[in-house]
């Protein structure tokens, strides 16, 4: 289907790199989601996290957006948010 998805983050770990994310964000919708783990791994940077379905969450801290996880999904549990948006939901 997809090939060898383990990916071993070596430098993103010691640099927050999720400063430098410029518009999009996924959001863990936490509803449909069946504990499959594609999302875990398939992430370039290694910050998702969870064990169980409906508790995977990435560190927004080395998140870079780049929206892997969302195209994985195949519940369509994940979708991207403008980083806009995420402050309003915060802030509620």
């Amino acid at each position: 289907m997809y090939g060898p998805l383990i990916i071993k983050p070596i430098k993103s770990k010691g640099d927050k790199t999720g400063c430098w994310r410029v518009q999009l964000r996924p959001k863990y919708l936490q509803k449909n989601c069946i504990g499959c783990k594609l999302c875990l791994l398939i992430c370039p940077e290694g910050c998702i996290s969870g064990e169980e379905k409906n508790t995977f969450m990435p560190d927004y801290e080395y998140c870079k957006g780049c929206g892997l996880c969302v195209k994985i999904c195949p519940k369509q549990d994940i979708v991207m948010i403008e980083e806009g948006e995420a402050i309003k939901e915060k802030k509620v």
